[in-house]
């Protein structure tokens, strides 16, 4: 059943954010902290997560599933606040998909703005980039870091226990720290001179305490959230037109493909808040 759109206007809406389960809520909490009185929708696909190691075709489907389901809830503008839809999904849905969908509607990943932030922290042009499998197997950092900054040597390092340690209340346990300290040992194994870490996963944030006790002294930590808000924040400021179809109420929905009663449990690990959660379909005609 299509949900309701009565609270959105027809020439304007929330913006969009989407991840495959909660990470994203820590994206949403710095966008909404910046931008308050907006209107947003935040979309978790709970159902068929994680996203991290599976093919490039399956998460261009779910993620283009994701896409066309805030459209039809009104959405201008669409924030995949997860990396790996943003590493496999993003490029082809704005460059195959927009045009026939909607040629005036956006859709935005993480990858850029955090990209775009690199050049001023390190000084030993040296970064280190932590994600799943999916992320770091992508290149995507990669790419995009050496577009703006060819000079700058990139090193990944794929954790596939983070992401579950956070979503099964295991972050902030003694059984993490192995984990932990295993990948970053790997990382700086890899490139000891790396001087900035880029924690490419929107869960990872949970876990910044545990990581700050293994990281070499002096460090920096690239935590997207603060990044992506900004980027946000100065997307709209420089196209006005786009800006003039947000809806600015102050308001927030949250949706979920599986179950609303374990979301809203979840996700205030995320946002040190109760909500509310409606369960939805997004396997839907366009």
């Amino acid at each position: 059943m299509e949900e309701k759109t009565d609270y959105l206007s027809r020439e304007t809406g929330p913006i969009g954010i989407f991840d495959s389960g909660y990470g994203g809520l820590t994206v949403l909490s710095e966008i909404r902290a910046l931008m308050p009185e907006y209107d947003y929708i935040y979309l978790g696909d709970n159902a068929r997560a994680p996203y991290g190691s599976r093919s490039y075709e399956r998460v261009y489907q779910f993620t283009l599933e994701a896409v066309k389901w805030f459209f039809r809830q009104g959405c201008r503008l669409v924030i995949l606040a997860c990396n790996t839809a943003s590493a496999k999904a993003l490029r082809t849905i704005q460059q195959i998909d927009l045009p026939t969908l909607d040629p005036d509607r956006r859709v935005l990943g993480v990858i850029r703005p955090t990209a775009e932030s690199v050049s001023t922290l390190s000084q030993s042009g040296h970064i280190g980039v932590l994600g799943t499998e999916g992320t770091i197997y992508s290149g995507s950092y990669e790419l995009e870091i050496r577009k703006l900054f060819p000079h700058i040597t990139i090193t990944g390092e794929a954790c596939p226990m983070w992401a579950p340690l956070v979503e099964n209340r295991e972050y902030d346990k003694p059984g993490a720290n192995y984990f932990i300290q295993q990948h970053l040992q790997k990382l700086f194994e890899k490139d000891p001179l790396i001087d900035t870490v880029i924690l490419a996963c929107t869960h990872y944030p949970l876990l910044m305490d545990k990581i700050a006790l293994y990281l070499p002294k002096d460090t920096k930590v690239i935590s997207q959230g603060r990044y992506v808000a900004e980027s946000l924040r100065d997307y709209l400021w420089r196209h006005p037109e786009m800006d003039k179809k947000c809806s600015k109420q102050g308001s927030i929905y949250y949706f979920t493909t599986d179950s609303p009663e374990r979301f809203e449990q979840e996700a205030s690990i995320f946002l040190n808040e109760q909500i509310s959660a409606r369960r939805t379909d997004i396997e839907q005609k366009a």
